[in-house]
C-alpha cells in the first residue's frame, strides 16, 4: 500500500508541474474563503482533503461532517497581513442514522484605514473598514465504513465601507477509505455558485447629462455599476496514508492537489506525528510548482487533554509566505 501512495503522488505532483492554467489572480469575488481556518492542516501545508478524522477537516472537505460521531466544537484565530484579523467558529452535531449537521461563522477585519486622495495623500481625516462575513450550513452522512460524502451552503458577503455585494456558494465532497488504517482518498469542489456584483451609498453620484448645454440640471442623481465577479471556485483531490509506528506512535502523511479557477495548479504535501493521540508536531509544504508563488514551508504543533470528560484540543501553526512575512494560526476544539 505505501508504494501505491508514493506512485499515486508522483502522478499528482506530475500532472500539477506544468500549471497549464491561465492565473487570474485577484480576479474573484470572496477570496477570504480560501484563508484555511485549522491550525492542525495549516501546519501540515494544507493538504487536508482526505484526512476525515475531525471538525478541522471540514473546511477541506465536507464529506468530513458524515464521519464525526460527537458533538464538537472548533474556534481559530490568524493573525494575517497589515494587521488584518481572522476568526473562524464551526460546530457539528450528529443526528443519528440520519447524517450529521454542521454550522460555521467565518469573519474577517481590516481594521481601520485612512481615506487618502490625490490631493490630500496624507489623508483627508475619514477612515473606513473591509469585512467579510460567511455563515455556512452542512449536511453529510457516512453510507458505509469506507465511504462518506457530505455538502455545504454558504452565504457570504464583503462590505468596503457603505458599498457590499453578497452571494451563495456551495461545497461539495466525498470520502473514500480502503481501511481505517489504510489508504484514504478525498476529492471536493468549493466555493462553486453566483458571482457578485457591489452596490450601496458610495457608488451613488451626480450626473450631468449634457456639460456642453447652459442651465440644466448638473446633478442629477445616478448609480455606477460595478462588474459581476466570478468566485474563487477550488477542486481539491489527494490522499492521505497512516502509518502505526508501534503502539504509540502514528504518521500521516497527506498529498493534496489543487485546480482553482483564478490561479494555476500546484500541488501541497504534509505530515503529522503524533504520540498516544495527545501531543503531534507537524510540517508541509505548500503550493509546488505554482508560478510565481513565494509561500512555503509550513510547521505546527498541538496537544489534546480531558477536562472533565471533555477532549480539548489546542493547534498552533506557522507558515513561511515569503516576502509578505509569516502567518500564524491558533485553533481551539472541543468534543464532548
Amino acid at each position: 500500500m505505501s508504494r501505491t501512495f508514493l506512485v499515486t503522488a508522483a502522478l499528482m505532483a506530475i500532472v500539477a508541474a506544468p500549471s497549464w492554467g491561465q492565473s487570474k489572480a485577484g480576479t474573484t469575488f470572496g477570496t477570504f474563503l480560501n484563508i484555511e481556518p485549522s491550525a492542525r492542516v495549516a501546519g501540515m501545508g494544507n493538504a487536508g482533503v482526505s484526512l476525515g478524522d475531525g471538525l478541522e477537516s471540514v473546511y477541506y472537505n465536507p464529506a468530513a461532517i458524515g464521519r464525526l460521531d460527537k458533538m464538537q466544537v472548533q474556534i481559530s484565530h490568524a493573525a494575517w497581513f497589515a494587521g488584518i484579523t481572522y476568526d473562524y467558529v464551526a460546530a457539528a452535531m450528529p443526528a443519528g442514522r440520519f447524517g450529521n449537521l454542521f454550522g460555521s461563522v467565518t469573519a474577517l477585519n481590516s481594521g481601520d484605514i485612512d481615506v487618502r486622495t490625490v490631493v490630500q495623500p496624507l489623508g483627508t481625516g475619514e477612515r473606513y473598514d473591509v469585512t467579510d462575513i460567511a455563515l455556512g450550513l452542512g449536511y453529510g452522512h457516512e453510507f458505509s465504513g469506507r465511504f462518506a460524502a457530505g455538502a455545504q451552503v454558504t452565504w457570504l458577503q464583503e462590505t468596503i465601507w457603505h458599498s457590499n455585494a453578497s452571494a451563495m456558494v456551495f461545497n461539495v465532497g466525498t470520502l473514500y477509505r480502503t481501511a481505517v488504517n489504510g489508504l484514504h482518498v478525498g476529492v471536493s469542489v468549493s466555493n462553486f455558485g453566483t458571482s457578485a456584483r457591489f452596490d450601496g451609498r458610495d457608488l451613488r453620484v451626480t450626473f450631468d447629462a449634457d456639460p456642453a448645454r447652459y442651465g440644466d440640471n448638473g446633478a442629477l442623481p445616478a448609480s455606477q455599476y460595478t462588474d459581476a465577479f466570478a468566485l474563487p471556485v477550488m477542486f481539491r483531490a489527494g490522499m492521505a496514508y497512516p502509518w502505526k509506528l508501534g503502539l504509540d506512535q502514528t504518521l500521516r502523511l497527506e498529498a493534496d492537489a489543487f485546480h482553482p479557477s483564478d490561479n494555476n495548479e500546484s500541488v501541497s504535501l504534509g505530515g503529522e506525528w503524533a504520540y498516544r493521540d495527545y501531543v503531534a508536531l507537524r510540517g508541509g509544504w505548500q503550493n509546488l510548482f505554482l508560478s510565481d508563488s513565494e509561500v512555503g514551508l509550513t510547521l505546527g504543533a498541538g496537544f489534546r487533554t480531558r477536562v472533565q470528560g471533555t477532549r480539548v484540543r489546542f493547534d498552533y501553526a506557522w507558515a513561511d509566505q515569503g516576502r509578505l512575512g509569516d502567518s500564524q494560526r491558533l485553533s481551539l476544539g472541543a468534543i464532548f
